[in-house]
């Protein structure tokens, strides 16, 4: 009886420890997954913000240029609720800023300051979205 005892203890710890071993793997191999759905819903957002900050404004018309750097702002804040890195919803939001605060004025009489600013944005959400 005392060898049927230990033989099922036994038996009831190499149970008990592959069910452990089993739920680190798991549990790994869910860390994992999370890993990667977090790294490519960044890489969607870094995508969609950069799609944003590279549209080309019409030259033609400063007040159509001043609609669409709004538009292109609202669109950025939408994604920067989205983006779960700290850094890269930063510079996403940085960026709306600079589009959002556009005004005429700035595109008649200062374009080139404004599109530098622009720029330095658009290169810093760059650098954030880069692993």
């Amino acid at each position: 009886m005392r060898a049927t005892a230990r033989l099922a203890a036994a038996v009831t710890t190499i149970a008990a420890v592959t069910a452990l071993t089993a739920c680190g793997t798991l549990q790994e191999a869910s860390d994992a997954a999370n890993a990667v759905a977090d790294t490519a819903s960044a890489v969607q957002v870094c995508t969609e913000a950069l799609a944003q900050a590279t549209t080309v404004f019409d030259t033609t018309s400063p007040e159509r240029t001043v609609e669409q750097a709004h538009s292109a702002a609202d669109n950025l804040t939408a994604l920067a609720a989205n983006a779960a890195d700290t850094t890269v919803n930063e510079a996403i939001t940085s960026l709306a800023t600079t589009l959002r605060a556009v005004t005429l004025d700035d595109l008649v009489l200062q374009p080139a300051a404004w599109l530098e600013d622009k720029a330095t944005r658009v290169a810093n959400l760059t650098t954030a979205c880069t692993p």
